[in-house]
């Protein structure tokens, strides 16, 4: 009951009404929250974030990750949800860490990625990101989006979080994601083209 009053509760700019119920973008992250609220805005529509950890099963798919997040907290707090999940590829490790960047983020970070590729040539690597919205006594729908790139040499940038210092993006000019603002990120990222395909259909 906690959660579903927190997602009920008006906050003066964090809502965004489908009807007359609020959509919920469940996350324990604070920068993915900043940059999905500004995707969101770029369609009038603005979200509610629900700072908490969306449940993740053991599995090597994106989709299915966000699925049944998006659907089991849909069916806790009976109120439409949004959930995402995203890993960093990385060619020369065999797609590793993928659907477990997050994990590999927190215990061996950035400098560990580098060190495992310290004597590697062949950098190419991309971001993929799953987004699943589900709404009470729905199957979720789900959308997809990826970028390519390579993985730099150092950490460069202050900008953004997770991988985004060590990710030179297709396209970006020779620089990581963490060099780029936001709105810059958000011109091209995986994440990005994920969200804007759920919200051209919201707003359909």
């Amino acid at each position: 009951m906690r959660l579903l009053r927190r997602c009920m509760k008006s906050s003066g700019g964090d809502d965004i009404l489908r009807g007359d119920k609020p959509i919920c973008f469940v996350s324990g992250n604070r920068g993915k929250y900043n940059e999905v609220a500004r995707i969101a805005g770029e369609f009038g529509v603005r979200l509610k974030w629900i700072k908490r950890a969306k449940r993740e099963i053991q599995s090597d798919n994106l989709r299915e990750i966000a699925f049944l997040a998006a659907k089991d907290l849909c069916d806790e707090i009976v109120l439409p949800v949004v959930a995402e999940d995203s890993g960093f590829f990385i060619d020369a490790l065999g797609g590793f860490p993928g659907p477990y960047s997050a994990y590999v983020h927190r215990t061996i970070g950035t400098d560990g990625i580098l060190r495992l590729l310290k004597s590697v040539t062949m950098r190419e690597a991309c971001f993929k990101a799953a987004v699943a919205f589900c709404e009470p006594n729905s199957r979720p729908v789900s959308f997809w989006g990826t970028i390519g790139g390579t993985v730099s040499m150092h950490s460069k940038g202050s900008h953004g979080f997770g991988f985004d210092p060590i990710f030179v993006p297709d396209g970006g000019h020779g620089r990581t994601f963490a060099e780029m603002s936001t709105n810059e990120k958000n011109s091209f990222s995986h994440r990005s083209k994920a969200f804007s395909k759920l919200f051209n259909w919201l707003t359909k």
